[in-house]
């Protein structure tokens, strides 16, 4: 899962607000936003425990849950390892302390200034800002909240993505369709004569 804070976009009338989002890097699903006038370690864990609810919601029990435990150590394995950058927010003691006690998730900072390396989330950014945000000015932060959850919506469930051979990104995240395996409807032409 690739996570990551958006630089500041602004409003019309209601100041300066930043985005923090993970995202499945297989199946490219697009986790709730997180919608702060901060970029510090509570937004980016907020961003996680946003994903961590999707988990449940979608599959009806916590990631732990989902967890093998190691037969020589008896602990449990960490199914997901978390990607960021190697901003404060992510090297913060309360940010660790957070992953540590997700015994679930396994954490990985990119190296300084490689965005590249957390390439997935960097493109899902880009794509929400070009599609949603920049279109005209937003007026306040529920307007961009609004924006953004419509981008998500719209992202996992209605268009198929390219990188997963077509498939949208929500049914390849619940297990219903294969990410090499397209799926969509050919059209055959029969020859009139």
């Amino acid at each position: 899962m690739a996570t990551g804070l958006q630089a500041s976009i602004e409003t019309t009338t209601g100041g300066v607000w930043r985005i923090a989002g993970c995202r499945d890097y297989w199946s490219k699903y697009e986790h709730r936003f997180h919608i702060s006038p901060t970029a510090n370690q509570h937004d980016a864990i907020d961003a996680v425990e946003l994903a961590l609810a999707d988990y449940q919601d979608m599959f009806g029990q916590p990631l732990v849950d989902a967890c093998p435990v190691d037969p020589e150590t008896g602990e449990l394995v960490p199914v997901v390892t978390i990607v960021t950058d190697n901003g404060g927010p992510f090297r913060s003691f309360r940010f660790e302390s957070f992953i540590a006690t997700h015994p679930e998730l396994r954490h990985v900072r990119t190296r300084a200034k490689s965005p590249g390396q957390n390439g997935s989330r960097e493109r899902g950014f880009g794509t929400l800002k070009y599609e949603q945000l920049f279109l005209d000015e937003i007026d306040n932060a529920v307007t961009l909240a609004e924006r953004a959850e419509s981008y998500r919506i719209e992202y996992n469930r209605v268009r198929p993505h390219e990188a997963i051979a077509f498939n949208r990104p929500e049914e390849v995240h619940l297990g219903l369709a294969d990410p090499t395996i397209p799926t969509f409807q050919t059209k055959k032409t029969l020859p009139t004569t």
